[in-house]
């Protein structure tokens, strides 16, 4: 997905002694099931200890949840996890779209692949766990901001 190097899960290249990392690396992601490459300073952040501790014959599988964050004047956006068009069939909103205060979450069959919070903070943790445990999830609970996130996965 998205050209790139393609490495393996070690982000070890097709030769044994070069290594990539971060924007340029393409990566076989054990938990989406497919390759990708994440353009955001947060992967080359992580991404590069990762292929260091591989070169030093660590048991390394680069694994992380992708994140990005932007901020466009007064709204701030972090999202996290995957879910491109064609992959979800329902999108959940917890909070209040109109005033800019939410967080969405793309579901596919009952389970979050990736959420956004929006001017929503401290809460990139809990989402990130949703979507790694791939539980499936009341999306009326996901919806309701008096229910905790940190309680809706095992």
């Amino acid at each position: 997905h998205g050209g790139g190097i393609a490495v393996d899960e070690r982000l070890r290249t097709s030769d044994p002694d070069i290594y990539a990392a971060g924007d340029a690396a393409s990566f076989p992601h054990p938990l989406f099931g497919t390759r990708l490459r994440v353009e955001h300073w947060a992967n080359a952040l992580n991404g590069g200890p990762a292929a260091a501790r591989a070169m030093l014959g660590k048991d390394v599988a680069y694994d992380r949840v992708p994140y990005f964050f932007s901020d466009q004047y007064d709204l701030g956006m972090e999202y996290s996890g995957w879910a491109p068009p064609g992959s979800y069939d329902q999108v959940v909103i917890r909070g209040d779209a109109g005033k800019r205060e939410f967080i969405a979450f793309w579901m596919k069959e009952g389970r979050v692949l990736a959420g956004m919070n929006v001017n929503v903070w401290d809460v990139t943790d809990p989402i990130q766990h949703l979507i790694r445990t791939k539980a499936q999830v009341d999306t009326e609970a996901l919806a309701d901001p008096r229910v905790p996130l940190d309680t809706l996965a095992s």
